[in-house]
């Protein structure tokens, strides 16, 4: 553990796997005070018991990030528990299990719920922590973009591509409203990391030609880890990021 957001309280969306587990153990390996959150229980509890065998700490809780009342209460409890939050990671999001389809077949309803969990609860989130940021004139929001969001999804899922850049576009307001107060508000756009199953299902639709492919256009000749994107958060949500706000990292190996 280094220690360097030690006495830190820290919410982490979409925790029970892939990238939001990584983000949890970095944090807690850290000494933040972790407060987890997912629909996935099970996993969640994993995710709990290896923070904690990391020597670090970490409070999971079973919430739907479509559920305004319920955000707002995890935001409490965790606020009361740890004294306050310190550090929101907006991480809850994906395809929820779509498929790439023509525009004109996509209904509203699977329209909506992508924007629900990706751009409505990030939005949510950051509306219940800003007070408790405020009065202590300090706090670092990181939101989890992808690279879709600033150019073409590899899912073909218009409403996804067009949720991660609205999720980018609430970084850069969110960045100007509250940096008054010393909160800072950045966003990162993770390249393609096999990190749960709807990652894992696309990376096999591609095949071995075109996961060759997929591979070859990354500078660096990898795919990434939660791991990557997990050092990205920990930077926007350190001090040394305190002068950065608004901005929107790339972590995909180069493009």
């Amino acid at each position: 553990m280094s220690g360097e957001h030690l006495g830190k309280s820290a919410i982490v969306t979409g925790a029970a796997h892939g990238l939001g587990r990584g983000i949890a153990l970095a944090l807690a390996g850290e000494g933040a005070a972790v407060w987890a959150c997912d629909v996935l229980g099970d996993e969640l509890g994993e995710t709990e018991r290896l923070c904690r065998s990391a020597g670090g700490s970490c409070e999971g809780r079973v919430v739907d990030v479509r559920d305004g009342v319920a955000i707002a209460e995890f935001v409490q409890d965790a606020a009361e528990g740890s004294g306050c939050v310190d550090i929101l990671v907006n991480n809850a999001g994906g395809v929820l299990g779509q498929a790439g389809r023509p525009l004109e077949e996509v209904s509203p309803e699977a329209w909506r719920s992508i924007f629900q969990v990706n751009v409505d609860a990030a939005f949510l989130f950051a509306q219940a922590v800003a007070p408790g940021m405020k009065a202590r004139r300090w706090g670092r929001i990181v939101n989890i973009s992808s690279g879709a969001g600033l150019g073409v999804s590899l899912t073909g899922i218009q409403a996804y591509a067009s949720a991660k850049a609205a999720q980018i576009g609430l970084t850069r307001q969110l960045a100007h409203e509250l940096g008054p107060w010393g909160i800072t508000v950045n966003s990162i756009a993770p390249g393609f990391v096999r990190s749960n199953p709807d990652t894992e299902r696309q990376w096999q639709s591609y095949g071995e030609e075109g996961q060759r492919a997929l591979v070859e256009r990354i500078a660096l000749k990898r795919l990434g880890s939660p791991e990557d994107i997990a050092q990205g958060v920990l930077f926007f949500a350190s001090e040394r990021a305190g002068w950065i706000t608004g901005q929107v990292l790339s972590i995909d190996g180069g493009k």
